[in-house]
């Protein structure tokens, strides 16, 4: 009798678990003479990465000349399930590419700006549907460029309604530049970098002068935004991003070597990778370090909120790995899980059809500052990742994503440009995800 109520209870705890969706704790076996209980006991799901296959992957790309190196980290559930590092971070001085090099992360910065953003939105500083002016006057008096007149000059219009905070951070605020509209040229004669001179407001005042490339949110593209994201950090905050970032996302999570500056004379500069142009022909050019490294070999006034960034796989990896938490690494909680869910959801609205060049990520939409997959691969064709995954990547051929349905989060560098041409990107994820068969492009 005694063994029958074990059973029966046993496997109504399992029942509840499933129906109320917890994950039940590993039973203690049951007696031998109690076979009914066997369904309570939980077994873990195989590993879903291959190390081998993914230094295979990777490996081959160095051999066949396709990169110059490549190094990546990959954790799943919670563990370092891969690291790798194959070919040079330099090829004239022979250093290979390693764990601890350090490289430039473009707009993979993007990320990080919108964590910290929102950390000041945890704090009650804004709303998303705010109009962008209510913090940032200089955006209360944009027009939006709307064709040519009979004289080829530009004709502007009012915008149909106010830029919202949720524009800057998704690229439908109508901002962006057509190298062949007078937008682009006024947004050139502009000069809002002034060769760095120029502090992140005005940034921001010298952009809000130049048109709109068309009507808020009607378009997705690619833009200054994250920018605009960095002004009101610092608006909200009364800090440089730089300090803030410091002090509320780097240090918290001890990702010491991740900054905008590393000097010629910083001991780890030597660590810093070299940058490669990838000829049409497939050789490989170095740029000149002055070229390559201009922005980053001093403090400059302006601190970006689209790039800038340099770091390491394993600090990167402590990000991925804190929005893998759902915000929280270790002792360190950055944000809370509702609005790590929130930046990971997509928020495209449905009329925006024209999407620029986003839909060559895949069945993908946009989030705050985040590629969000919404559709498994449709095809071979397609990089492989699951659905809820969010990333982005930067352009000297770097990635992340975090996949929270596989409980994986995932880094790759390279320092190669123009952006990934030879699909290393695709390559590396269908190695990661090749015993999934859903979210393997096939």
């Amino acid at each position: 009798m005694k063994l029958s109520k074990f059973a029966v209870t046993a496997l109504f705890a399992c029942l509840a678990g499933v129906a109320f969706g917890a994950k039940p704790k590993p039973a203690a076996p049951p007696p031998a003479a109690a076979p009914a209980a066997a369904p309570a006991v939980v077994v873990p799901s195989a590993p879903l990465v291959v190390p081998a296959r993914i230094d295979d992957a990777l490996r081959a790309m160095v051999q066949n000349k396709a990169i110059i190196g490549v190094s990546a980290l990959v954790y799943e559930k919670g563990q370092e399930s891969y690291f790798g590092a194959f070919g040079l971070a330099d090829r004239e001085n022979n250093k290979p590419m390693a764990r601890d090099t350090i490289v430039q992360i473009f707009s993979m910065t993007k990320p990080i700006i919108g964590v910290a953003l929102m950390k000041l939105y945890e704090r009650g500083k804004f709303q998303l549907d705010e109009p962008l002016a209510k913090y940032l006057p200089e955006w209360g008096n944009v027009k939006v460029y709307a064709g040519e007149d009979a004289n080829g000059q530009p004709k502007l219009e009012a915008p149909k309604r106010p830029i919202l905070i949720r524009d800057i951070l998704r690229h439908t605020a109508g901002l962006g530049v057509d190298e062949q509209s007078p937008v682009g040229a006024l947004y050139r004669a502009a000069n809002l970098r002034g060769s760095f001179a120029n502090t992140t407001a005005v940034v921001s005042q010298k952009l809000a002068a130049v048109p709109l490339l068309y009507q808020p949110g009607t378009r997705w593209l690619y833009s200054d935004a994250v920018d605009i994201q960095a002004a009101l950090v610092e608006k909200f905050s009364g800090l440089t991003i730089d300090k803030f970032l410091e002090l509320h996302l780097f240090k918290p999570l001890g990702m010491t070597t991740t900054r905008y500056t590393i000097l010629p004379t910083d001991p780890d500069r030597p660590q810093l990778a070299a940058m490669y142009t990838r000829n049409d022909d497939g050789s490989f050019t170095r740029q000149s370090d002055k070229e390559a490294f201009e922005y980053n070999s001093a403090s400059w006034p302006y601190k970006p909120g689209s790039f800038g960034l340099v770091s390491t796989l394993d600090d990167y990896m402590k990000f991925a790995r804190m929005l893998l938490g759902g915000g929280k690494l270790g002792r360190a909680r950055i944000l809370k899980p509702e609005t790590v869910k929130l930046m990971s959801t997509d928020a495209m609205p449905k009329e925006v059809t024209d999407k620029s060049w986003l839909p060559s990520k895949g069945q993908v939409g946009f989030g705050i500052d985040f590629a969000v997959r919404i559709a498994p691969p449709k095809d071979a064709n397609e990089s492989s990742g699951a659905v809820g995954e969010f990333f982005w990547d930067g352009a000297a051929s770097t990635l992340f994503w975090v996949d929270p349905r596989n409980d994986i989060a995932a880094v790759l560098f390279t320092q190669m440009r123009p952006f990934d041409k030879v699909h290393l990107h695709k390559t590396f994820r269908d190695a990661v995800y090749y015993n999934d068969p859903v979210a393997l492009a096939h």
